[in-house]
């Protein structure tokens, strides 16, 4: 049984090991970044008719500031988003199980105009035609250093599971050619998959953007 080499941040790193040992699998974690909060000034509640999140981690990162926005409708991108929002104490949270530009369509169908977005300071692509979004950054990711992303952990023919084109540039970075000969890569993008480069054993991008997809096809190739 080949390795399940993990490299997203927490909290999705373990979510997603959950997932892989149900599967049989053999999840090793080791996240190439960590999330950091950043300072931020609550915009005026008044001037949006909608609150969106598109990580887990903007809910976390965004600290006291959220409260401000509790009368607001609050959409979500994944249930892992939306079930931190519920945690954090909003009750009626609209998830869409797509990307980004899933949950902007519906907003638009639901007349959604002036949509605040607290985000991170790297957002994945998003059709906002129609709607005027505002967005705020609460976290940042951090690069772990070398010692702290002990990448050699894994073993020479482990299956890398890339969640985002930055993960792909930093592993890129990590690994150079001539160490990467045994490794396979899958990746939740051909955007991500584009980012680790060339010199892999073998290359993968699910055809939708979903960590369900990504394990399903990493236990295929440890069959």
């Amino acid at each position: 049984m080949r390795q399940v080499v993990i490299l997203r941040p927490e909290p999705g790193a373990s979510r997603t090991a959950a997932k892989a040992r149900a599967l049989g699998l053999e999840p090793v974690l080791l996240p190439l970044f960590a999330p950091e909060p950043l300072p931020w000034s609550p915009p005026d509640a008044g001037d949006f008719d909608a609150l969106l999140l598109t990580s887990a981690n903007g809910v976390r990162m965004a600290g006291a500031g959220l409260e401000k926005y509790r009368g607001l409708p609050v959409y979500a991108v994944g249930e892992a988003t939306a079930q931190a929002l519920r945690e954090a104490g909003f009750d009626q949270v609209i998830a869409g199980m797509g990307d980004g530009n899933a949950i902007a369509a519906r907003l638009r169908t639901d007349g959604r105009r002036r949509v605040l977005h607290l985000a991170g300071t790297t957002v994945a692509p998003m059709d906002i035609g129609g709607l005027s979004v505002r967005r705020v950054p609460v976290y940042s990711m951090a690069s772990l250093t070398p010692d702290l992303t002990p990448i050699d952990r894994a073993d020479a023919d482990a299956i890398l599971l890339v969640h985002s084109p930055r993960a792909g540039e930093r592993l890129s970075a990590l690994l150079p050619p001539a160490r990467r000969s045994g490794l396979h890569i899958v990746a939740i993008s051909p955007a991500a998959l584009a980012a680790c480069g060339e010199g892999w054993a073998s290359t993968h991008a699910v055809s939708r953007p979903d960590d369900d997809e990504m394990l399903a096809l990493a236990r295929r190739l440890c069959e």
